[in-house]
């Protein structure tokens, strides 16, 4: 089979009435979800009264102070958050052609709040745009140390080798973020980053990460066909016209972009660029094109069902969402790694 048999066959895998009820199924959950997350909580609120707080605000009002102010910039960072997990563990998936790829396990998370703690010791008083840009440093740091670390190896790259440098290095600057927590006294800071959570979700946090996010997600999209190439194969983008060296390039900007935003806003949650791409997979084949924006709305959904879950369990208490996300992906990588660690 050539080139371009190789290219129809991916373009096969989904037909486009059927990713559009995938993608419109997807939406209409997530826009529920988003409902319910605004309205369950320690203080259970009508969905009357949420719709009120949107189109007949009343300042007023306890609870639509609460619905304005509180729950609404955490759940949309919550979906933000999902996105942006969700994306860059479906490009560094494409691009690499390594099942095992998601932002947690090969370091990137890691490394940006390696780089948050140096803030917090270094810049305490630091405008939180800063720390954004110093989020996308930590995690090109995280990524460079791995894949240096895994390219190390005389037999390549493998899925398996690179999550091995992934866990390596993230324990190394996890040690080395805590050191720095108990040196300079601000392991208070710093725990809400460790555990994941999106408590702290600001409308001025999400002013500064949604261009971020629109620029990120709209270069994502464009490189959609040529990560589809790279997936089949360099010499078969190659063959195609890709320019590969650019692709790559350019897609590991957006990855790096895109980690540093969700784990300056959530923290080190791990999993969500692993599961999601490959649930999207299953549904809609190979054709990014599609997996981009099914990414896009089954991430935000995953994570803002996750955020539900830690406050109704244990009200008035939460639980860290990285370590609900982690109850599935633990198993699903596990799961994956006994195939072998072949594209599914």
């Amino acid at each position: 089979m050539n080139e371009q048999e190789e290219l129809k066959e991916v373009k096969k895998t989904v037909r486009p009435i059927r990713g559009v009820i995938i993608l419109t199924g997807g939406s209409l959950l997530l826009l529920l979800s988003l409902m319910l997350a605004v309205s369950l909580g320690a203080a259970d609120i009508q969905l009357k009264t949420v719709w009120q707080a949107i189109f007949q605000f009343d300042p007023d009002l306890q609870q639509h102070q609460i619905i304005r102010e509180i729950r609404f910039p955490r759940i949309l960072g919550a979906a933000i958050v999902g996105s942006c997990f969700a994306v860059s563990g479906a490009l560094m998936q494409g691009m690499t052609r390594n099942p095992l790829a998601d932002s947690g396990l090969l370091g990137l998370n890691a490394g940006a709040v390696f780089m948050l703690a140096c803030c917090f010791a270094f810049f305490p008083d630091l405008p939180y745009l800063y720390m954004i840009l110093f989020s996308f440093l930590g995690a090109a740091l995280g990524a460079g140390i791995v894949y240096g670390v895994g390219s190390l190896s005389k037999n390549g790259l493998t899925p398996i080798r690179l999550v091995l440098a992934g866990a390596a290095v993230s324990a190394l600057l996890g040690a080395l973020s805590e050191g720095i927590a108990l040196y300079y006294e601000i392991g208070q800071d710093l725990a809400f980053w460790y555990a994941g959570g999106i408590s702290g979700t600001s409308w001025n946090h999400l002013q500064i990460i949604t261009p971020w996010l629109l620029l990120a997600l709209a270069v994502a999209m464009t490189l959609s066909h040529s990560i589809t190439l790279l997936s089949l194969g360099e010499e078969v983008a190659v063959g195609l016209g890709t320019k590969t060296g650019r692709v790559k390039l350019t897609a590991s900007i957006i990855i790096v972009i895109l980690a540093g935003l969700a784990v300056s806003v959530v923290g080190a949650v791990s999993f969500v660029g692993l599961i999601v791409p490959h649930i999207v997979r299953w549904f809609m084949g190979y054709d990014y094109r599609w997996i981009i924006p099914g990414t896009i709305i089954y991430g935000a959904l995953l994570v803002v069902l996750a955020d539900l879950a830690a406050r109704i369990i244990s009200p008035p208490h939460e639980m860290p969402i990285g370590a609900l996300i982690a109850l599935l992906g633990v198993p699903f990588f596990l799961y994956l790694a006994r195939k072998g660690g072949g594209m599914v």
